[in-house]
Protein backbone atom coordinates (compact mmCIF):
# COMPACT_ATOMS: atom_id res chain seq x y z
CA UNK A 1 0.00 0.00 0.00
CA UNK A 2 1.35 3.42 -1.00
CA UNK A 3 1.53 6.02 1.76
CA UNK A 4 -0.03 9.38 1.05
CA UNK A 5 1.99 12.53 1.55
CA UNK A 6 0.73 15.13 4.02
CA UNK A 7 -0.43 17.26 1.08
CA UNK A 8 -2.36 14.34 -0.45
CA UNK A 9 -3.90 13.61 2.94
CA UNK A 10 -4.78 17.30 3.31
CA UNK A 11 -6.55 17.16 -0.07
CA UNK A 12 -8.50 14.09 1.02
CA UNK A 13 -9.54 15.93 4.19
CA UNK A 14 -10.82 18.87 2.13
CA UNK A 15 -12.83 16.53 -0.11
CA UNK A 16 -14.28 14.69 2.89
CA UNK A 17 -15.00 17.96 4.68
CA UNK A 18 -16.80 19.29 1.61
CA UNK A 19 -19.16 16.31 1.68
CA UNK A 20 -19.63 16.31 5.45
CA UNK A 21 -20.12 20.07 5.83
CA UNK A 22 -22.42 20.16 2.79
CA UNK A 23 -24.68 17.68 4.50
CA UNK A 24 -24.45 18.80 8.11
CA UNK A 25 -23.29 22.41 8.10
CA UNK A 26 -20.57 23.79 10.30
CA UNK A 27 -22.23 23.20 13.66
CA UNK A 28 -23.78 19.87 12.69
CA UNK A 29 -20.57 18.25 11.45
CA UNK A 30 -18.01 16.74 13.78
CA UNK A 31 -14.33 16.55 13.06
CA UNK A 32 -14.63 12.89 14.04
CA UNK A 33 -16.96 12.32 11.05
CA UNK A 34 -14.44 13.97 8.73
CA UNK A 35 -11.53 11.97 10.18
CA UNK A 36 -13.47 8.72 9.81
CA UNK A 37 -14.37 9.50 6.20
CA UNK A 38 -10.70 10.08 5.42
CA UNK A 39 -9.51 7.14 7.48
CA UNK A 40 -7.31 9.08 9.89
CA UNK A 41 -7.41 9.83 13.59
CA UNK A 42 -8.60 13.17 14.92
CA UNK A 43 -5.11 13.98 16.25
CA UNK A 44 -3.72 13.45 12.74
CA UNK A 45 -6.50 15.66 11.32
CA UNK A 46 -5.35 18.43 13.65
CA UNK A 47 -1.76 18.05 12.49
CA UNK A 48 -3.02 19.00 9.02
CA UNK A 49 -5.39 21.77 10.15
CA UNK A 50 -5.28 23.75 13.40
CA UNK A 51 -9.00 23.43 14.12
CA UNK A 52 -12.46 22.72 12.73
CA UNK A 53 -12.85 26.29 11.54
CA UNK A 54 -9.72 25.97 9.39
CA UNK A 55 -11.08 22.77 7.84
CA UNK A 56 -14.40 24.46 7.07
CA UNK A 57 -12.65 27.47 5.60
CA UNK A 58 -10.46 25.26 3.38
CA UNK A 59 -13.57 23.42 2.13
CA UNK A 60 -15.46 26.65 1.39
CA UNK A 61 -12.44 28.16 -0.36
CA UNK A 62 -12.15 25.05 -2.53
CA UNK A 63 -15.88 25.12 -3.30
CA UNK A 64 -15.77 28.75 -4.38
CA UNK A 65 -12.58 28.17 -6.37
CA UNK A 66 -14.23 25.32 -8.29
CA UNK A 67 -17.26 27.47 -9.13
CA UNK A 68 -15.00 30.33 -10.24
CA UNK A 69 -13.02 27.94 -12.44
CA UNK A 70 -16.30 26.66 -13.92
CA UNK A 71 -17.28 30.22 -14.87
CA UNK A 72 -13.80 31.05 -16.21
CA UNK A 73 -13.69 27.97 -18.42
CA UNK A 74 -17.25 28.48 -19.65
CA UNK A 75 -16.68 32.16 -20.54
CA UNK A 76 -13.24 31.68 -22.09
CA UNK A 77 -13.20 33.69 -25.32
CA UNK A 78 -16.88 34.71 -24.98
CA UNK A 79 -18.51 38.00 -24.08
CA UNK A 80 -21.97 39.29 -23.35
CA UNK A 81 -24.95 37.04 -23.88
CA UNK A 82 -22.84 34.16 -25.19
CA UNK A 83 -20.77 34.22 -21.99
CA UNK A 84 -23.91 34.52 -19.85
CA UNK A 85 -25.55 31.45 -21.35
CA UNK A 86 -22.32 29.45 -21.37
CA UNK A 87 -21.66 30.21 -17.68
CA UNK A 88 -25.28 29.48 -16.71
CA UNK A 89 -25.20 26.19 -18.59
CA UNK A 90 -21.87 25.19 -17.01
CA UNK A 91 -23.08 26.07 -13.51
CA UNK A 92 -26.31 24.11 -13.98
CA UNK A 93 -24.22 21.13 -15.03
CA UNK A 94 -21.82 21.45 -12.09
CA UNK A 95 -24.55 21.54 -9.47
CA UNK A 96 -26.30 18.61 -11.14
CA UNK A 97 -23.11 16.53 -11.17
CA UNK A 98 -21.70 17.73 -7.83
CA UNK A 99 -24.64 18.68 -5.60
CA UNK A 100 -22.32 18.94 -2.60
CA UNK A 101 -20.96 22.19 -4.09
CA UNK A 102 -24.44 23.70 -4.06
CA UNK A 103 -25.12 22.40 -0.56
CA UNK A 104 -21.81 23.71 0.78
CA UNK A 105 -22.49 27.15 -0.71
CA UNK A 106 -25.80 27.26 1.15
CA UNK A 107 -24.12 26.09 4.38
CA UNK A 108 -21.39 28.70 3.90
CA UNK A 109 -23.88 31.57 3.88
CA UNK A 110 -25.63 30.25 6.99
CA UNK A 111 -22.25 29.80 8.72
CA UNK A 112 -21.29 33.43 8.01
CA UNK A 113 -24.48 34.70 9.62
CA UNK A 114 -24.02 32.41 12.64
CA UNK A 115 -20.34 33.33 13.06
CA UNK A 116 -21.08 37.04 12.90
CA UNK A 117 -23.86 36.70 15.49
CA UNK A 118 -21.22 35.09 17.72
CA UNK A 119 -18.86 38.02 17.14
CA UNK A 120 -16.58 36.24 14.64
CA UNK A 121 -16.27 38.57 11.67
CA UNK A 122 -13.11 37.03 10.18
CA UNK A 123 -14.93 34.15 8.49
CA UNK A 124 -17.50 36.52 6.98
CA UNK A 125 -14.74 38.73 5.63
CA UNK A 126 -13.10 35.71 3.99
CA UNK A 127 -16.35 34.51 2.43
CA UNK A 128 -17.19 38.02 1.19
CA UNK A 129 -13.72 38.22 -0.40
CA UNK A 130 -14.39 34.89 -2.14
CA UNK A 131 -17.78 36.18 -3.28
CA UNK A 132 -16.18 39.32 -4.72
CA UNK A 133 -13.72 37.16 -6.65
CA UNK A 134 -16.72 35.26 -8.02
CA UNK A 135 -18.40 38.59 -8.87
CA UNK A 136 -15.31 39.82 -10.73
CA UNK A 137 -15.05 36.51 -12.60
CA UNK A 138 -18.49 36.90 -14.15
CA UNK A 139 -18.46 40.72 -14.33
CA UNK A 140 -15.90 41.07 -17.14
CA UNK A 141 -17.37 38.45 -19.53
CA UNK A 142 -20.74 40.13 -19.05
CA UNK A 143 -19.32 43.37 -20.42
CA UNK A 144 -18.43 44.80 -16.99
CA UNK A 145 -22.10 45.70 -16.73
CA UNK A 146 -23.21 45.95 -13.10
CA UNK A 147 -26.86 45.24 -13.93
CA UNK A 148 -26.00 42.16 -16.01
CA UNK A 149 -23.68 40.84 -13.31
CA UNK A 150 -26.25 41.43 -10.58
CA UNK A 151 -28.99 39.77 -12.61
CA UNK A 152 -26.79 36.78 -13.46
CA UNK A 153 -25.79 36.21 -9.85
CA UNK A 154 -29.35 36.80 -8.64
CA UNK A 155 -30.58 34.13 -11.04
CA UNK A 156 -27.81 31.87 -9.77
CA UNK A 157 -28.91 32.33 -6.17
CA UNK A 158 -32.51 31.65 -7.19
CA UNK A 159 -31.38 28.48 -8.96
CA UNK A 160 -29.48 27.48 -5.81
CA UNK A 161 -32.56 27.96 -3.66
CA UNK A 162 -34.95 26.18 -6.05
CA UNK A 163 -32.62 23.20 -6.43
CA UNK A 164 -31.94 23.06 -2.69
CA UNK A 165 -35.71 23.01 -2.05
CA UNK A 166 -36.11 20.18 -4.53
CA UNK A 167 -38.28 21.79 -7.19
CA UNK A 168 -38.37 19.32 -10.09
CA UNK A 169 -37.17 20.57 -13.50
CA UNK A 170 -40.68 20.50 -14.97
CA UNK A 171 -42.18 22.67 -12.20
CA UNK A 172 -43.69 25.99 -13.32
CA UNK A 173 -41.37 27.91 -10.97
CA UNK A 174 -38.56 27.45 -13.53
CA UNK A 175 -40.49 29.09 -16.40
CA UNK A 176 -39.34 32.63 -15.61
CA UNK A 177 -35.64 31.84 -15.80
CA UNK A 178 -33.74 32.26 -19.04
CA UNK A 179 -33.32 28.89 -20.76
CA UNK A 180 -29.68 28.29 -19.80
CA UNK A 181 -30.47 28.91 -16.11
CA UNK A 182 -33.39 26.48 -15.97
CA UNK A 183 -33.00 23.20 -14.14
CA UNK A 184 -33.57 21.27 -17.36
CA UNK A 185 -33.17 17.58 -17.78
CA UNK A 186 -29.73 17.35 -16.18
CA UNK A 187 -31.02 18.11 -12.71
CA UNK A 188 -33.83 15.64 -13.17
CA UNK A 189 -31.45 12.92 -14.36
CA UNK A 190 -29.29 12.76 -11.21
Amino acid sequence: MVRMSAEERRESVIRAATSEFARGGYHGTSTDAIAKRVGVSQPYLFRLFPDKRAIFRAATERCTKEIIETFEEAADGLRGEEALHSMAEAYTQVIAERPELLQLQMQMYVAVAAAEREGDHEFGEAVRAQWMHLWDTVHLPLGADVDETTTFLAYGMLVNCLVAMGFPPEHRVWEGLYPSARAKRRLGER
